[in-house]
C-alpha cells in the first residue's frame, strides 16, 4: 500500500486525502437525519454544542498549530496568532454588517425569521471559512513530499489528514443541526453541512501546488479562521442558544461540545 502511494503525485494524494476529510464532514452532517421532531430544547442544546465545538476547534485545530508553525519558521509565535486572529474577527464583523444588505431571497429561503437567517448564514460561513486553512495545511503536507518524498513524511501527512477528518465529523453536525433547528428540511440541512467541507479538497490542491508560497502564510490563515469562528460564537451562537430561555441547558451543552472537540483534537493532534 505504501509503495503504491509513493508512486502517486503529491497533488493527487492531497486531493484523495481531503476527499476523505470531506466525507467525514458529510458523515457528521448526516446525523441531522436522526432528528425527527424539532424539539426546541434539543435544538437549542445542539446549537450550543456547535458553539463549544467551534471554540475548541479555534484553539486546538487552528491557533495551537499556527503557533507551532510560526515557531518552526523562526517567527515570534504570538505575531501571526494575534494578527490573524484579530483580522479574522474584523473580517467577520464586516460580513456581519454587509450580510443584511444582500437580498434575503438569495440564501436560506426556508428560514423566514430574519434574525435566525442571519445567524445561520454567519455560522455556516465561519465554519466553511475555517475549513479552508485546514485544507491548505493538508495540501502543504503532501506537496512537501515532492522535495522530501520519504515514507516518514508520507506517514505524517496521512496522519494529519486522518486527524482533520475525524475532527470534521462534529463540525459537520455543528452546521446541519442548527439549520434543522431553524426549520430547514433534513435533506437541505445535510446538504449545507457537507458543503462546508467541500472547500477542503479545493484548498488542498492549491496548497500542494503552491506549497512554497502558502506555507509561510499558514499560521496567519489558521489564526484568521480562529478569529472568525470566535466572533460568530460570541455574537450569534451563544445568544441564539439561550434566547428561548434554556440558559443552563445551553451552557452545559456548550461545555460538552467543547470537551468532545478538545478530546478529539488533543488525542489526534
Amino acid at each position: 500500500m505504501t509503495a503504491w502511494l509513493l508512486e502517486l503525485n503529491p497533488i493527487v494524494l492531497a486531493l484523495l486525502a481531503t476527499l476523505f476529510t470531506w466525507g467525514c464532514t458529510a458523515f457528521g452532517a448526516a446525523f441531522v437525519f436522526s432528528t425527527k421532531k424539532a424539539n426546541p430544547k434539543v435544538f437549542d442544546s445542539m446549537l450550543a454544542f456547535a458553539g463549544g465545538v467551534m471554540i475548541a476547534a479555534s484553539f486546538w485545530s487552528l491557533l495551537a498549530p499556527a503557533i507551532e508553525m510560526a515557531e518552526e519558521q523562526g517567527v515570534p509565535p504570538y505575531i501571526p496568532a494575534v494578527i490573524g486572529f484579530l483580522l479574522g474577527g474584523i473580517f467577520l464583523m464586516m460580513v456581519d454588517k454587509v450580510l443584511p444588505m444582500i437580498n434575503e431571497d438569495l440564501y436560506f429561503k426556508e428560514i423566514k425569521d430574519r434574525k435566525a437567517k442571519h445567524r445561520t448564514a454567519m455560522l455556516v460561513f465561519s465554519i466553511t471559512l475555517h475549513n479552508i486553512p485546514e485544507g491548505l495545511a493538508v495540501g502543504v503536507a503532501f506537496g512537501a513530499l515532492a522535495s522530501n518524498f520519504s515514507t516518514t513524511s508520507l506517514s505524517g501527512a496521512i496522519a494529519l489528514a486522518i486527524g482533520i477528518g475525524i475532527q470534521n465529523i462534529p463540525e459537520g453536525t455543528a452546521v446541519s443541526i442548527p439549520l434543522r433547528r431553524e426549520g430547514m428540511s433534513a435533506r437541505k440541512s445535510f446538504f449545507y453541512g457537507q458543503f462546508s467541507g467541500m472547500v477542503e479538497p479545493i484548498a488542498a490542491v492549491i496548497g500542494a501546488v503552491a506549497v512554497i508560497f502558502i506555507q509561510p502564510l499558514l499560521p496567519y490563515a489558521l489564526s484568521f479562521a480562529a478569529g472568525a469562528m470566535i466572533f460568530v460564537v460570541a455574537k450569534e451562537v451563544i445568544p441564539g442558544s439561550q434566547e428561548r430561555g434554556h440558559i443552563q441547558l445551553a451552557t452545559m451543552s456548550l461545555m460538552i461540545g467543547f470537551a468532545v472537540m478538545m478530546i478529539l483534537d488533543v488525542a489526534l493532534g
